[in-house]
């Protein structure tokens, strides 16, 4: 089996940094690409930053230039650091990864998210 473990999370005040992360594990035969999402309760979730395997990123214009997304090959992580953090960052901060398994082609992978809140 595959698994996304997402942490990282916690409260911070306005104008902070956190940094999260999200490690795969399980019958990984490769990593296509992986990348951040967050959703706040009755919203739909927004696309935040990815990256690919030949390491490609992409980011939504909302947090271009606060947000950075990396990746360790050699630990399947994906990271996502965060700056300059507000209060409308507040959200749950979810995981997804494009993965081939042993035995099986490439699917998409989510993980169990993590609570970002920031406040003063």
């Amino acid at each position: 089996q595959v698994q996304l473990v997402t942490s990282g999370g916690g409260l911070v005040q306005p104008g902070g940094s956190l940094r999260l992360s999200c490690a795969a594990s399980g019958s990984i035969f490769s990593i296509n690409a992986m990348a951040w999402y967050r959703q706040v309760p009755g919203k739909q979730r927004e696309f935040l930053a990815s990256i690919t395997s030949g390491g490609r990123t992409n980011y939504a214009d909302s947090v271009k230039g606060r947000f950075t997304i990396s990746r360790d090959n050699a630990k399947n992580t994906v990271y996502l650091e965060m700056n300059s953090l507000k209060p409308e960052d507040t959200a749950a901060y979810l995981c997804n990864a494009l993965i081939r398994s042993t035995f099986d082609s490439s699917r998409s992978y989510w993980g169990q998210g993590t609570q970002v809140t920031i406040s003063s």
